[in-house]
């Protein structure tokens, strides 16, 4: 007897899609020697017949991922910062112009965004429930909870500082289960005419691109512009403006308004129907979806191997939390790939989680260079590829797996 999957937003049936099986923390790097302690969940996500909401069909206990020792830090690439200085900058000449306006980041992080509006004497607040980048925000002179945003944090945040103007989350709701709490939260801390504003992974990006690495523990849901909408009216909020974005291997960003006191754009209407138009809230445009994931898999592991039998060496770059579910789902340990070269410090030094490749600093990667490098953090490749021209000029390849398998270089 099959068991139903209840849907996080709506309470509807979920239905399965794809599995990657047994999968570790993503950003749980492990300390030599002390792999036998990993935890592992099963990965597998669905989307719901009635919301269609793309979700996980089991959640991670938060305290696993978000913790003192949480190392992802969101100023670690100049392109990143350089996005969010532009956002803050966008906030103080549009929302934030009144009368002593007002603004809180879930998920601030280290402060990248904030920084900016903290400098321009805006009041503000970061809710962040990772101990150290949270430190490291404060650090900067930014207003700074530590906490998990959810409705009873909303009431406090509103007792204390009054209604807010703006709501920002970036790379954020997507990784919370919960997302009821959080928005009935944000209706009630937004002033009359507040937004909610948030980015996140663009399911549509994910199925054009087969870029299954996106899904992984914290990731949670897997956003369009249909389930927002739906989603925001179970919440007394309207989904009244959508931007594409393309970082991280392609976002949107969505606006939020109470119900009723914002006319939505034309790009609302324009999305939901390039949505349409793609089949992509259908069932059986993500059953293909999780057939190419196989393909993919397959090739992987297949040129990795061919690679090590003809006695190629073979890297790779960007300890990514993603790199998890590509590393783990192929079968991709050190006997394919003999280090990976990231440049986080807390991550150095420990191997990957469930794959057990070392994570090595960035001056392993010339010394000497590799044959092969499969770049992990593909969303980057630009920026990366510009800094390590050197890898190229001294005839080597990058090794790319979204959309597919591809070897490029000299």
């Amino acid at each position: 007897m099959t068991t139903r999957i209840f849907c996080r937003v709506c309470d509807g049936d979920v239905e399965e899609f794809v599995d990657f099986g047994r999968q570790p923390v993503s950003n749980a790097f492990v300390v030599p020697g002390e792999e036998d302690s990993e935890y592992f969940f099963p990965l597998a996500v669905g989307a719901c017949s009635s919301c269609h909401m793309v979700q996980l069909v089991e959640e991670v206990p938060r305290e696993r991922m978000f913790h003192q020792d949480y190392p992802y830090l969101s100023s670690g690439s100049v392109l990143m910062r350089n996005h969010w200085e532009r956002t803050a900058k966008s906030f103080l000449s549009t929302e934030l112009t009144g009368d002593d306006p007002f603004v809180v980041e879930l998920g601030c992080n280290d402060g990248v965004l904030l920084e900016t509006i903290a400098h321009s004497g805006v009041r503000h607040l970061g809710v962040e429930p990772s101990g150290g980048v949270a430190d490291i925000a404060a650090g900067k002179g930014i207003r700074v909870r530590k906490d998990f945003f959810e409705e009873s944090v909303a009431a406090r945040i509103r007792e204390q500082e009054g209604p807010a103007d703006v709501v920002f989350a970036a790379n954020t709701l997507c990784h919370i289960p919960y997302i009821g709490s959080v928005l009935r939260g944000v209706r009630d801390l937004l002033s009359e005419n507040g937004v909610f504003v948030f980015e996140d992974p663009y399911l549509g990006d994910i199925v054009d691109r087969t870029s299954f690495d996106q899904i992984y523990d914290e990731h949670f849901y897997f956003f369009s512009a249909h389930s927002v909408r739906e989603t925001a009216r179970l919440h007394s909020l309207e989904l009244v403006d959508v931007e594409r974005l393309p970082v991280h291997g392609g976002e949107v960003r969505y606006t939020l308004a109470p119900a009723g006191s914002r006319t939505p754009s034309e790009a609302v209407a324009g999305l939901l129907a390039e949505e349409a138009a793609s089949g992509l809230t259908l069932p059986a445009t993500l059953t293909a979806f999780g057939e190419r994931v196989e393909r993919i898999r397959a090739d992987l592991r297949a040129l990795l191997t061919r690679l090590r039998d003809e006695g190629s060496r073979v890297m790779a770059y960007g300890a990514t939390a993603k790199s998890a579910t590509v590393l783990n789902h192929c079968g991709i340990g050190p006997d394919l790939v003999e280090c990976v070269v990231d440049t986080t410090p807390a991550k150095q030094g420990r191997l990957t989680p469930g794959s057990h490749i070392p994570v090595v600093p960035a001056d392993r990667f010339g010394a000497p260079y590799p044959d092969h490098v499969l770049l992990l953090a593909w969303n980057h490749a630009e920026e990366i590829m510009a800094k390590e021209e050197g890898f190229r000029a001294a005839g080597g390849q990058w090794i790319t797996y979204v959309p597919e398998v591809r070897v490029t270089g000299s």
